[in-house]
Parts: C-alpha cells; sequence; structure tokens
C-alpha cells in the first residue's frame, strides 16, 4: 500500500494539474515573417504552451496563415493538450491593423460566446471611438476551477490615448455585466499602463484604478518589457469578482521572463518581441484534481492491476469515499 500512495503522489506532481493558467503576450507585429522563422516559433511554442488560455495582441497577418501555422505547430509540440484558437476581427483606425487572438486548450476549456466590443451596443457609438482597436470580449466554461465561468476582456491601448481607453474599460465592463449576467472578469493585455503614458494625477481619474473592486494583479512596480534600458509595467491583468478573485494563486500575477528563463541574449529575445507576457493561475477543485488522476490511471488500469493489483483501485476509492458521486461526476 506505500508503493501505491507513492505512486499516486508521483502521478499528482507528473500530471501538474493544480491550476489553470491564464497568459496575454504582446507578439509584436506577428506574421508570416515570425511564424516562418524556425528559432523564432521554437522560442514562442515553449512559451505558449506553459499556458491553459493565452490573448496574443499585435496580430498582423493579413492573410490569415501565420495563426493557422502557429496553431499546427502548438499541437504538434504539445500532443498531451488539444489548442484551439478565437480570432477577433482587424482593428484599426487607418491603414494599419491588428487582431487579437485567443489560444486555448479545448480539453480543458469551453468557450460560450465571443464578442468584437462595439457589436455589444450596436455600432456607431461615441464610446467606441475612443478605442483605437476595440475590445474583444470571449466567455468561457471551465469546469476544473473554482470559479466556473469567466468573461476576459483584451485589449491593447494605444500609447497616446492609454489613460482615456483604460477609463473606457470601466464601462465596457459594466456592458459586459449587463448583458452575460456576470461580474467574474478579467481585463489583460499591453494597455500601456505604465511609464510615460501614466501620470500619478490622471490616475485618479481612472475609474477602472480608482474602483476597489477591481484588482490589478500587475503592480506598477513590475517590468514587463524585454529591453535592459526600460523598466515599466505596461502589461497588465485585472480582475473584478469575488469568485475570480479567490481563484487566484497567490503569488502566480507576474512577468515571464522567457530572456532569462530560456537564456536568450536581449537581442535573440526581441527577435520574439519587445514584451513579456504577463500570466495569473487560477485554483482548480481538489476533487477535479483526483478525477484527472483517475482517469489517467484508469486508462493504464490492466497494466496497474498487474503491478499492484486491485488495491490501487480501492485506494483512490478511499480518497473519493468524503464526496457524493454526483459531485464527483459533474462537469457542467
Amino acid at each position: 500500500m506505500r508503493t501505491v500512495i507513492l505512486l499516486f503522489v508521483a502521478g499528482l506532481c507528473a500530471l501538474n494539474v493544480t491550476s489553470l493558467k491564464i497568459c496575454a503576450f504582446n507578439v509584436q507585429s506577428f506574421g508570416e515573417s515570425k511564424a516562418n522563422n524556425k528559432k523564432v516559433m521554437g522560442i514562442l511554442l515553449k512559451i505558449l504552451s506553459r499556458c491553459d488560455l493565452c490573448l496574443i495582441q499585435e496580430v498582423r497577418d493579413a492573410r490569415g496563415e501565420a495563426v493557422q501555422t502557429l496553431i499546427k505547430n502548438l499541437n504538434r509540440f504539445d500532443k498531451s493538450n488539444s489548442y484551439s484558437y478565437v480570432e477577433s476581427e482587424r482593428l484599426g483606425r487607418k491603414t494599419y491593423k491588428e487582431q487579437y487572438v485567443y489560444i486555448y486548450r479545448n480539453n480543458v476549456l469551453k468557450v460560450k460566446e465571443h464578442y468584437q466590443y462595439p457589436q455589444l451596443e450596436g455600432q456607431g457609438t461615441k464610446e467606441t471611438d475612443i478605442f483605437s482597436r476595440e475590445p474583444f470580449i470571449i466567455h468561457f466554461h471551465s469546469p476544473t476551477t473554482l470559479v466556473k465561468d469567466f468573461v476576459l476582456i483584451g485589449q491593447h491601448t494605444c500609447p497616446k490615448t492609454a489613460m482615456k481607453e483604460i477609463d473606457e474599460l470601466y464601462t465596457v465592463f459594466k456592458r459586459i455585466y449587463k448583458k452575460l449576467k456576470t461580474d467574474n472578469v478579467m481585463i489583460l493585455g499591453d494597455l500601456n499602463a505604465g511609464c510615460n503614458y501614466i501620470t500619478i494625477k490622471g490616475w485618479t481619474a481612472v475609474r477602472l484604478r480608482s474602483d476597489p473592486k477591481f484588482r490589478w494583479l500587475i503592480g506598477d512596480e513590475q517590468d514587463t518589457t524585454v529591453r535592459e534600458k526600460t523598466h515599466c509595467a505596461y502589461d497588465r491583468i485585472v480582475v473584478h469578482g469575488r469568485e475570480i478573485i479567490s481563484s487566484v494563486v497567490p503569488g502566480s500575477a507576474q512577468p515571464f521572463n522567457f530572456k532569462e528563463k530560456f537564456h536568450l541574449t536581449e537581442e535573440e529575445a526581441l527577435e520574439v518581441s519587445d514584451h513579456f507576457p504577463v500570466e495569473v493561475d487560477l485554483k482548480f477543485l481538489q476533487h477535479k484534481v483526483l478525477l484527472l488522476l483517475f482517469y489517467f490511471f484508469n486508462e493504464q488500469r490492466n497494466f496497474v492491476k498487474k503491478i499492484f493489483g486491485t488495491s490501487f483501485f480501492f485506494f483512490f476509492f478511499l480518497a473519493y469515499k468524503s464526496r457524493p458521486l454526483s459531485s464527483c461526476f459533474r462537469f457542467n
């Protein structure tokens, strides 16, 4: 029995299924050039495969082939998961256009609906003119986390109007709450919320900043830029709602320094992007972790029985006995 328990604990560690990682990454002019660069693509795959869900920004892929190539390579790179994506319209006031793209593990998350912001209230409203690139909104169902349903608002602000756009995200939140009846919302992306684009005096007038119900998980002291000569918290993650706030793993919200992690020079890192991704983890339900592990061992049940007999499955029953079967197997 001792060996079985050790195997069980080792399985939990090996699967590393304790949280859901959400990321936001300004990939800086992602298009065919980067998609066809094997070295850059290799680093991007390492970064994205760390995330269960990632908003990538500054996608400049007019033909729509670069994103398809990225997802195809990501599914080849990480065969233990299955990745899908949802992309926005091409956005921009003039000839310069960008897209938002949500990349997610479809074996972990389910998309309920998604919106291009002006469509929430109709075209031509004055409020939508504030944004250079209107927010892209997506509603997810997450069966394994403490918070079951949450909404993401992806935003890449224009540096010159960053404070005005950040303030207007408060209005976006209010309209989403009215429409979807949920306040479990995460606002994420390159908000240009640092250095010369922000003033201390101006912050006091930003509703998203002054309302204490919004938690800014990436602090002002953080550095989300790749260049050594800069230290700016441009990229942010902001959450609202009791359930999603209580689901955040303490200390998990931070920039991911891929330059340091993958031992790159600054020049090599800048080929990928001039931004670091930002990320946060949401807690898994404890019994869902056990259930995922059970599925894993059940697939190998003949081997487990041969080596350990039926005692392993008896131990798993003991682990579940304090919970009703309905709570263990209900995913909706």
